[in-house]
């Protein structure tokens, strides 16, 4: 396991009803196929090694052997392989006959994991042949495995109460539930992720019936949620009875919440994916939900020892830009649904401060096109006429007619008030009186302005009773591309907590639903190259493009999303990255940019402990109020060295 990732893997053999040699030998065959592409776990359906569907013939001495000779030989076969196998049969135990799990290890069995929760009505009578798991049914100690080949292993648990614990990756704990126990209000998975769990592992047989997919898929997806784990799903499929019914084989991974591997129903054979125990744990940690188990909570740790493998990643997906989802109906909802928070914040806050204008210094840019779209939503919401919204336009040495224009035209599609303040002669006063040269272009000339641009707007606020919106985004907090007191300063920041490659779509979902001139410059806005305009144009275009200077956005922003919301270390970014952007950015270009992200996102804290009052929109913010609290003289050491060696 190798930066937190391992490979596991659901299987649906084939099957013949009661045919144990023949179901051990496609066990066999799958587990192998699973172990060929690097899987470390493989979890097979409930009673796969005699079928499910046997009916009265788990009474009978005949199967249960059978059952037991072919795990023997599911444990010789693949013995070599340095791979979890968790396979279901029939076991009897003190004349009780048990629903279990054998999860195997190197030819032995690590323990045997009995079902707690036996169904008993229509479809399934398992209540007429298998006693229910629970401690009072159970062996009071550890018990014997005998063979009828008269093979021994001493010493072998027979309860639901154990974890299989990976020595040297702790993050790999491993529970095990069987098919109903998942089903129930209180399933076995909830205590056994309490105790430590990170992967829980369910070998099922669940008929077919109409909506029933849609069901359980939601039902694995949202227990992985619940529980922080991830969640593999082995069902019964191709070979069980249909006397009655039908079995389709459905097998499902996902980890947190989200589906990482689905089954082609009533298909059979393997699905893959590779799970990211090390974000789980990162979870439990920032969560503080899963605490070490109190007294009286006994459980049983089985230990086994993995090599320390690669995983080849074939199978996990890092979408270029985590903060934008990739259907575009989902996009165009996640797009309603955070403008709306926006607006409602504002909305709140003005009406609160009782607040007459809204002031938005508006450059014909992506970030202040977004706060002007959420000050005329928020006054919309209000009830308020948006000629109470003032747009200030400030030209100065690096102003554009391309964005002054759009400015003008965006000002005048919303109807808000636009007013124009030419700083040059009030910036120009200021170079002389603190003995700046204007041909020197350094970070004094470009900082003058933009902290000349909040004077500006704070006191047009205090002439009009109002409030100054703020349209720094969350990139530029992350990477401190702002000027402290400048524009890193307002009275309420609406877009804090939206990173650029969002504010982007939301820019493009308000054009798609506007008409006329108000779409087209939208889109103007959206084709605008992204920059701060504090350095003078070259023929009369703009010349200092942010993204020339501190890297493309939409790696940063990736770089921002794993590293605050799952803790991940500079060399899993930078494996993530390469297969994220692969073909776009070579291995040197992403280095390079994450090296910056670093050293910007420690040494600029300070401005961010600093900021105005802003609305959170998603699980990554930088309010130091409650999402991020660092302290500004935080050393940035172990990850730049860390990238170093990248």
């Amino acid at each position: 396991m190798e930066d937190g990732f391992i490979k596991v893997a659901a299987a649906t053999p084939a099957l013949r009803v009661a045919d144990c040699p023949y179901n051990a030998l496609e066990i066999v065959k799958l587990a192998r196929e699973a172990a060929g592409k690097g899987a470390k776990l493989c979890v097979f359906p409930e009673l796969c090694l005699t079928g499910y569907t046997c009916g009265d013939l788990l009474w009978h001495q005949t199967l249960l052997d059978g059952a037991l000779d072919a795990l023997q030989t599911v444990l010789e076969q693949l013995a070599a392989l340095d791979m979890l196998v968790a396979v279901g049969l029939p076991f009897m135990a003190e004349g009780r006959l048990f629903n279990v799990a054998a999860v195997c290890y190197h030819n032995e069995v690590l323990g045997l994991v009995p079902k707690r929760n036996l169904p008993n009505y229509a479809e399934f009578y398992e209540g007429r042949h298998f006693t229910a798991g629970h401690a009072a049914f159970l062996p009071a100690g550890d018990i014997e495995l005998r063979f009828p080949s008269g093979r021994v292993q001493k010493n072998v648990a027979l309860t639901g109460d154990q974890l299989f614990c990976c020595e040297g990756l702790p993050a790999f704990t491993l529970g095990v539930e069987i098919c109903e126990d998942l089903w129930v209000p209180q399933p076995p998975s909830t205590t056994l992720a309490q105790l430590g769990a990170t992967v829980i592992v369910n070998l099922s047989a669940s008929d077919e019936l109409i909506g029933k997919a849609a069901y359980r898929r939601e039902l694995v997806k949202s227990q992985s949620a619940r529980l922080l784990c991830a969640y593999v799903y082995a069902d019964a499929g191709f070979g069980e009875s249909t006397q009655d019914l039908v079995f389709a084989g459905h097998d499902l991974i996902a980890e947190n919440g989200a589906l990482l591997a689905e089954s082609r129903r009533f298909e059979g054979g393997v699905v893959y994916a590779d799970l990211d125990l090390d974000r789980l744990q990162h979870e439990r940690r920032r969560m503080g939900s899963f605490s070490p188990r109190s007294e009286g909570q006994a459980c049983r740790r089985q230990r086994f020892a993995l090599p320390r493998t690669t995983c080849d990643l074939r199978n996990r997906w890092f979408p270029r830009t985590p903060f934008v989802p990739q259907d575009d109906a989902v996009r165009a909802e996640r797009c309603e649904e955070i403008l709306t928070i926006q607006a409602v914040g504002l909305a709140t806050r003005l009406h609160h401060t009782g607040s007459k204008t809204a002031v938005v210094g508006l450059s014909g840019g992506l970030d202040s096109t977004l706060a002007l779209i959420v000050a005329a939503h928020a006054f919309d919401r209000l009830g308020l006429d948006r000629s109470g919204i003032l747009a200030v336009t400030m030209p100065c040495f690096g102003t554009t007619q391309r964005t002054r224009g759009n400015a003008e035209k965006l000002a005048e599609a919303y109807g808000v008030t636009l007013q124009t303040v030419d700083i040059k002669a009030a910036v120009d006063q200021h170079f002389a009186d603190i003995g700046q040269s204007k041909d020197d272009l350094t970070v004094t000339f470009e900082n003058a302005q933009a902290r000349m641009r909040t004077l500006v707007l704070m006191n047009l606020a205090n002439k009009n009773g109002g409030m100054v919106v703020g349209t720094g985004d969350l990139s530029e907090l992350a990477l401190g591309w702002a000027t402290y007191n400048g524009d890193h300063m307002s009275m309420y920041g609406v877009n804090a907590s939206i990173p650029k490659t969002l504010v982007r779509y939301l820019v493009a979902y308000e054009a798609d639903r506007a008409e006329g001139t108000l779409g087209e410059v939208l889109r103007d806005v959206l084709d605008t190259p992204v920059s701060p305009e504090l350095l003078p144009p070259k023929d009369g275009e703009i010349s200092q493009k942010t993204e020339d200077l501190v890297g493309p956005y939409e790696l940063h922003d990736f770089f921002l999303y794993y590293m605050l919301r799952f803790g991940y270390p500079p060399a899993k970014i930078f494996r993530a990255a390469l297969k994220a952007f692969d073909g776009e950015y070579d291995r040197e270009t992403i280095k390079k940019w994450l090296t910056t992200f670093l050293r910007r996102f420690f040494t600029q804290q300070f401005k961010r402990s600093c900021l105005p009052d802003g609305p959170k929109v998603g699980t990554v913010a930088l309010s130091p109020r409650g999402d991020w609290r660092m302290p500004s003289d935080a050393s940035a050491k172990l990850w730049l060295d860390a990238a170093e060696q990248l």
